[in-house]
Parts: structure tokens; sequence; C-alpha cells
């Protein structure tokens, strides 16, 4: 479990608070069960830190205010509108017993072993987050989902995630879908065989070789077209001399 070390912090105006954040701390609350709310202020560079680590808002840390240790929940974090930096940050008591609402980021755990995707296919990923109702000392950092022999078609659904009795999602009613392994959303024609563009190549040329061209209006007929053209002619005028058959 991460850890900060905390300090409580007395102030009433936003210049005491600008203060704050100018000595390189960021400030804080802790809230939740009967306790008063508690003002703290934090190390900035630290707490950085434990924000680029994944899921910082799923993880119960440990703050020592004033060497007194308490487990918290970060809530909420504030940034700054142009630098970006975090300037208040909202902490949740965890209490024995008491239930909360909490967003669980699902994990995706043996890709290589995924025949689907070593066929192409693509994993579709539909809740990166699943909210869920807990007890608070039983949050799951993340929910593990095993794509270990998943193929294409495959879909994981909430009822394929093993939950605590305790830990319920907060969608109730139906088995909602959290990711699909769909089939690649480009096909890739398969290439033709050598041997069948050799075939579509030999029977090009032999069509070119049989074709004979027509003369283009206007051109000079050639040789053998000419010596067509006259055998239709002779035949014409034979058929002309050839005498009627005469009726008896």
């Amino acid at each position: 479990m991460n850890s900060l070390e905390a300090n409580i912090r007395e102030n009433s105006t936003k210049g005491q608070l600008n203060t704050i954040r100018k000595n390189g701390n960021v400030p804080a609350i802790i809230y939740g069960g009967k306790n008063e709310n508690q003002k703290i202020s934090i190390s900035k560079k630290l707490l950085k830190v434990l924000i680029e680590k994944e899921n910082f808002l799923s993880n119960i840390i440990t703050l020592n205010v004033n060497g007194k240790p308490q487990s918290v929940l970060p809530r909420e974090v504030k940034y700054h509108i142009i630098s970006d930096e975090p300037t208040h940050v909202d902490f949740l008591r965890v209490l024995p017993g008491v239930s909360i609402k909490i967003e669980v980021p699902v994990k995706f755990i043996n890709h290589e072993k995924s025949p689907g995707l070593k066929r192409g296919g693509v994993l579709n990923i539909v809740r990166r987050k699943v909210e869920l109702k807990c007890p608070s000392e039983k949050i799951p950092e993340s929910l593990t989902l095993d794509l270990d022999g998943i193929d294409i078609g495959e879909s994981f659904k909430i009822s394929s995630v093993k939950l605590d009795t305790d830990v319920t999602p907060t969608i109730q009613g139906r088995d909602f879908v959290i990711a699909t392994l769909a089939a690649p959303t480009v096909m890739k024609e398969p290439e033709k065989p050598a041997e069948a563009e050799a075939v579509e190549g030999e029977e090009g040329a032999e069509g070119a070789e049989g074709a004979t061209a027509a003369p283009a209006d206007g051109e000079k007929p050639t040789a053998d077209t000419a010596k067509g053209d006259k055998k239709e002619g002779d035949d014409k005028k034979s058929a002309e001399k050839k005498p009627a058959e005469v009726k008896k």
C-alpha cells in the first residue's frame, strides 16, 4: 500500500492556499465517517509520483497525518487549467463495513496466447472501467480478463468476471459486455496463383492473333479486303445472268 506524509493545515483565505502551493505542497481534505473533515497538505512532488502510477483513484493509500496513519481512497484531483499541475485532492476515509461506489479498471492478460489475435482479430474494449459497489476494504485493484484461448467472435461479459460476494456491479439486470474479439476490419485479398496468371496471359495472346481490325473510314482497303469485295461482286453478277426456271 502506498503512503504519503501529510500535515494539518490552518488556512482561511485564498492567499494562504496560494502560499501552500508556492511552497511545493498541495491542499487536500479528508472526509467521510463520523469524524469531522480534516484539512491537510501534502507534497506535490510525491503526489505526482503516485498520480502517474496506474489506477491512482482506485487504490487505497495510507496518509500519515502528523504521524498518525489512516487509510484513505483518492476520490478527486483538481488541476490547474494552464499548467496542469495538481491543485487540490479529496480523500475518502476507508472504514470497515462501509460500502462505496468506485470505478475499477479492466486489465487484459495473455494477448500472445489468443488464437483470434494471432489471426489478425481486433480486441474491441467496450468498457475500460466498470463501476462496482463494494466494502471499502475489499476494493479490487483491477478486473483481470484472460485472453488465453479466446478466438474471433467471442466476448467477455460481466458474468465472466470473478467477484467477491460483497462486490457487485452497479449495473444490475443485464449481463453487459466488457469486450469482444472482432474480425479484422480489412480482409487481405488472397494472391492469385502464378499458374492462373500464365493461363490468362496465353488466352489474351491467342485472342490478339485471331482478331482482324476493320479499316477505318477513309482508309484505303488492303489487298485482302479488295479481293473479298471483288468475289462478292462476281457472285452477284452470276446470280443476275442465271435464267429463271420455267415451270411446265
